[in-house]
């Protein structure tokens, strides 16, 4: 386990700057539109390409690519670039055409998705603008994705996780540049932070290319829908792709759900959204990420004991980063969204809504985590249904809960939903494991879970009662709010620290130790 350790921190490390960056750009964007029709259009509009990300690159292409990339590499490395380039090939043409697709349609699909715009006048045109300019992000991200998953399985994981934050770059960079040009000329500014996002995904893309020349990737013009190895590749990610479509079409369904709600509640789930992915990102995504070649390796070698560690390994540990720091997000929820986002157009009323949003994400951040890895085992094994299986019944739990709690809760129902489909979905896989690496111990892992909890609840319970009194004596400035975070989060991880050594938790002395450790 030493070695997903050192590869959990050198991917946290990378996810760590891409992920500040990333909230550098929401800050950006919030500071320059705020809530309202335009940001509402964006979010929408940059929904559908995101969706189809989701499909054809980042979990499916990873889940199916590695394990198969894994086993052609033992093989030399013409067989591993052989089969890489078809991938890419393949993987450049269908996205390619898609895009060209979403250029043309996009006025249909913002009919289709966002008719909840049509009470504001010129929402919809605006969104269908904004489709257009978006789609081919697809394109330039989904080829971001091939090369992570190259890199991945060369046992390279800062650079690959590090490159958003050249994208987060652009997408700062150039709606700043352009809003007084755009506004100059009478055009919408919103349309700059749409380029700089497309120009951005291509970049994360090219940063990525001398590494793979460096780790002895070659590209040959092979394109073969035959090829064995495709072939298996394909066997895994069209139930990956499967399972994954009908959890983006559930995105899908909650996004025409939301947008006849109050105008702004597209944006406030977004602006909350990315303040939980950065947790989830910075640890959840890494510890999967990182274990996901180590147990292709492993069951490649038939060694089901050393799966089971592994696994167990990277549970604990993708709690143990996870928990504190949710608790921590949901305590300081309002503070923390405050000092990210409440200048220019975001107001008061605004942070108070994105806060109560993502107090309810930060609640399914442990298991939307834990949800990654145990999902790894069966890609590993080459099991893309089950997990598929799984996320079917999540999406029907999520639906009903949205089509019938929205009406009470409004759009706090949304990520209240999420959180709840996310448990169910771990709970199922984690049921199914026995059948894949034998008996699994669930009692120990929960006792280890529930005690984390009280570790948790403890400091966050103190870091916001620090707040309360920081808030209290210097008010809520920019400056205020940000040192009141920095200092009562630091209270909150070492009363956590202390009460996780009051309960027996001896896993963090032994966890510090691994990620501090050179």
């Amino acid at each position: 386990m030493e070695d997903i350790a050192r590869g959990v921190r050198s991917f946290t490390a990378g996810t760590a700057v891409s992920r500040v960056m990333g909230l550098l750009r929401e800050s950006v964007f919030a500071h320059l539109f705020g809530v309202g029709a335009a940001t509402d259009a964006f979010n929408v509009a940059f929904r559908v390409p995101n969706l189809l990300r989701d499909l054809f690159a980042e979990t499916a292409l990873s889940a199916a690519f590695v394990p198969v990339l894994t086993a052609e590499k033992a093989k030399g490395k013409e067989a591993q670039n052989r089969l890489a380039s078809n991938i890419f090939n393949v993987l450049f043409v269908v996205t390619g055409l898609v895009s060209i697709a979403g250029l043309f349609l996009a006025p249909y699909l913002a009919k289709l998705i966002a008719f909840g715009f049509g009470r504001v006048p010129g929402k919809i045109d605006l969104t269908a603008q904004l489709t257009a300019v978006l789609f081919p992000f697809l394109l330039f991200v989904s080829l971001g994705a091939w090369a992570m998953s190259y890199l991945n399985t060369e046992r390279s994981f800062f650079l690959p996780s590090v490159a958003p934050a050249v994208f987060n770059l652009f997408s700062i960079l150039f709606p700043l540049l352009t809003y007084g040009w755009y506004v100059s000329r009478g055009k919408e500014p919103i349309f700059g932070m749409a380029v700089g996002v497309l120009i951005g995904g291509l970049m994360q893309f090219l940063v990525q290319v001398p590494r793979l020349r460096r780790k002895g990737f070659r590209w040959s013009p092979v394109l073969s829908f035959r090829d064995p190895e495709f072939r298996r590749v394909m066997a895994l990610f069209v139930p990956v792709a499967i399972g994954l479509a009908g959890t983006r079409i559930n995105v899908l369904v909650n996004t025409i759900l939301v947008t006849p709600l109050a105008e702004g509640s597209v944006s406030w789930l977004n602006y909350a959204f990315r303040i939980m992915h950065l947790p989830l990102g910075l640890f959840g995504i890494a510890v999967g990420t990182v274990a996901l070649p180590s147990l292709s390796k492993l069951v490649l070698e038939n060694d089901t004991a050393a799966v089971r560690s592994t696994l167990t390994d990277s549970l604990k540990m993708v709690l143990f980063l996870t928990v504190p720091t949710s608790a921590l997000i949901a305590f300081l929820a309002v503070p923390v969204t405050r000092a990210i986002y409440e200048r220019g157009h975001f107001t008061t009323a605004d942070t108070l809504a994105v806060a109560g949003a993502l107090i309810l994400y930060a609640l399914g951040i442990p298991f939307m985590s834990t949800l990654r890895n145990v999902a790894a085992v069966f890609y590993a094994y080459k099991d893309a249904r089950t997990p598929m299986y799984a996320s079917f019944c999540s999406i029907g739990l999520n639906l009903v809960l949205n089509a019938t709690l929205m009406w009470v809760l409004g759009f706090m129902a949304f990520p209240l939903s999420t959180t709840l489909a996310a448990a169910l979905n771990v709970g199922i896989l984690y049921a199914r494991l026995p059948r894949k690496v034998g008996g699994v111990e669930f009692g120990p892992l929960a006792a280890y879970a529930g005690r984390l909890a009280v570790a948790s609840v403890a400091g966050g319970g103190a870091a916001w009662l620090g707040n309360r009194l920081i808030a209290g004596e210097l008010g809520t400035s920019f400056l205020a709010t940000v040192a009141s975070v920095i200092v009562c989060g630091l209270i909150g991880l070492a009363v956590f620290y202390a009460f996780s050594r009051l309960l027996g938790l001896t896993e963090t002395s032994d966890y510090l130790r691994r990620f501090l450790r050179r």
